[in-house]
């Protein structure tokens, strides 16, 4: 009797053993599921291990960071990640087994889940399951980019990013800028929502330029993020430069550096500074077939004018004025604008590009630092200051 109750405790032993030999897994952990050790019955861990990131349980992760599974010693067999709808994220398995990487970008304030399976080099399975969270902003701050794809613009034609609200951390709104080209140049801030990239000197005419914003997913401080990337393609054109010295009532329009058209031209009013042409490289800003001009302080509304070619927010444009002929390449009166006679105005405004400079010297009223485009108003020294990546 005392035999055969020590052979059926043997076998109770054994059928415990194998019970414990089922194990699964949990939360991410790989539990044992198998074997015995030498120590007279321990579970031996498989030796498959996944590990994922973000982590399990992860907060606030990353969303322009992919969520990666891999195993060591084994090969992964299923990944499934889904978001919080319930959808699969897609991602690649590498031929190698070792890695999965998702391919598209994760949400702002989502839960994402994940569940993995692989067998070891033991051939014992081991599975991963868990769960992270992303970021939530507390504002998305949206970009706009000029100019815009497909853009045929002039030498001196800048890069602009505006912002509808001010971004506190301008460093990082920079480190996420990219210009794709060989020319150099450099990002200025000239507001605190307005962020422009200029080159050093004009652009080689022909020139393509691309432009990368890459903001979704950037901390730009005080729990702001960056909404959406932005990008664009857009070609430099023929290499015109329009010159202006006021006191030769003549405008001058360069291609490729020599001479390509003059102009007679009356600029503003020589005896009160206030309505001089002022100095400065301005670019046009846009293309008018018709302005209609009011200034108030000097009595005159409603006065319609053709051919318009804007060169400054502060009100100077190039533009037809065929009832100021008389003057027109002999005495400056005008109220700022550079005057031409119809015909000429229609010319130049046939010829000229949005981003061409528009250079003007001989004023005594200095540039109009109240333009938000006044990129060529400094020196190239003065303008790396205006960046914030240092």
């Amino acid at each position: 009797m005392e035999r055969r109750t020590v052979f059926k405790a043997v076998l109770a032993a054994g059928a415990g053993a194998l019970a414990a030999a089922c194990s699964t897994t949990t939360n991410g952990t790989a539990l044992p599921l198998g074997g015995s050790g030498e120590d007279g019955g321990k579970p031996v861990d498989p030796v498959a291990k996944i590990t994922a990131t973000p982590a399990v349980n992860a907060k606030d992760a990353d969303v322009r960071e992919p969520v990666v599974i891999k195993v060591t010693d084994g090969k992964l067999s299923e990944v499934k990640v889904t978001n919080s709808d319930g959808d699969a994220v897609k991602g690649d398995l590498a031929a190698d087994g070792l890695t999965w990487k998702s391919s598209e970008s994760l949400g702002y304030g989502k839960t994402y889940t994940y569940a993995a399976k692989a067998t070891g080099t033991d051939n014992r399975p081991v599975e991963l399951k868990g769960s992270f969270a992303t970021v939530n902003p507390a504002k998305q701050l949206r970009a706009t980019l000029n100019p815009a794809d497909d853009a045929h613009v002039g030498v001196a034609m800048p890069i602009s990013v505006k912002f509808k609200e001010a971004p506190k951390d301008r460093a990082a709104v920079e480190k996420a800028l990219k210009v794709k080209t060989d020319v150099e140049g450099s990002w200025g801030w000239l507001s605190a929502t307005q962020v422009d990239w200029r080159p050093k000197e004009y652009w080689p005419e022909n020139t393509t330029v691309e432009v990368e914003a890459n903001l979704y997913g950037v901390d730009l401080g005080n729990g702001a993020y960056g909404k959406a990337d932005v990008t664009t393609k857009f070609k430099i054109g023929r290499n015109q430069v329009v010159k202006v010295n006021t006191p030769d009532h003549e405008m001058k329009v360069y291609r490729g550096g020599s001479v390509y058209k003059s102009y007679p031209c009356a600029n503003g009013l020589d005896s009160d500074v206030n309505r001089n042409t002022p100095n400065g490289t301005f670019i046009v800003m846009s293309k008018e077939p018709t302005a209609v001009f009011d200034n108030a302080r000097y009595g005159y509304t409603n006065v319609n004018k053709k051919w318009a070619c804007r060169i400054s927010n502060h009100g100077e444009y190039i533009h037809e004025n065929q009832d100021n002929a008389a003057n027109i390449g002999k005495t400056n009166n005008s109220h700022g604008c550079v005057n031409l006679l119809e015909a000429d105005a229609k010319e130049y405004f046939d010829s000229a590009l949005i981003g061409d400079p528009v250079e003007v010297t001989g004023s005594q009223l200095s540039s109009p630092t109240g333009s938000d485009v006044k990129d060529w108003f400094y020196d190239w020294s003065t303008w790396k200051t205006l960046s914030a990546a240092k």
